[in-house]
């Protein structure tokens, strides 16, 4: 991650109480085959996808560079540790935020703020500061979502080309 170019790159919708991330991040599952081997399916069963799944975590600069992508893991592993596990906290610093989902849950895990949407805990309703930062965060949050669709179709299709054409020679 490049803090000056994240930031000489902010987009005006993170101005002002975002303007310190560097950072969006989000977990995928990705639905896999269920293995024959029960100790294997326990460890890719996802409780959250109720399927067989591998986990991986994306991370996007405000301005829409990639910036993270951490390697597969089983789909019963938490976001939390895959944020872990990842590395991304030895590339972070005091003064980088990150903004992530409300159910990630890594505030001790990194040097810098998290933005987070508020999420209701043993509150019957949210308070209107709340509403309005859940909303503000979601509505900038929602560029990973859409980019993490499009890395997984330009990996499928480019997946296509790994070994070659399949059909050597058409016959018309």
């Amino acid at each position: 991650m490049y803090p000056a170019a994240v930031k000489a790159n902010l987009p005006p919708d993170f101005d002002g109480s975002y303007s310190d991330t560097q950072v969006v991040l989000d977990c995928t599952e990705l639905r896999c085959q269920t293995p024959s081997s029960l100790l294997l399916q326990s460890e890719v069963f996802s409780n959250y996808k109720s399927h067989c799944t591998f986990k991986a975590m994306v991370g996007m600069a405000p301005h829409g560079a990639l910036t993270i992508v951490s390697a597969l893991f089983e789909g019963s592993m938490s976001d939390r540790e895959v944020f872990r596990q990842s590395g991304i906290t030895s590339l972070l610093t005091p003064d980088m935020a990150i903004m992530v989902d409300k159910g990630f849950l890594v505030d001790d895990l990194v040097p810098g703020p998290v933005h987070r949407p508020a999420f209701l805990f043993k509150r019957a309703q949210m308070s209107e500061v709340d509403v309005l930062k859940t909303q503000s965060i979601a509505r900038l949050r929602v560029h990973i979502e859409r980019s993490i669709n499009q890395i997984f179709t330009v990996a499928c299709l480019l997946s296509n080309y790994q070994n070659g054409p399949l059909v050597k020679k058409w016959r018309l």
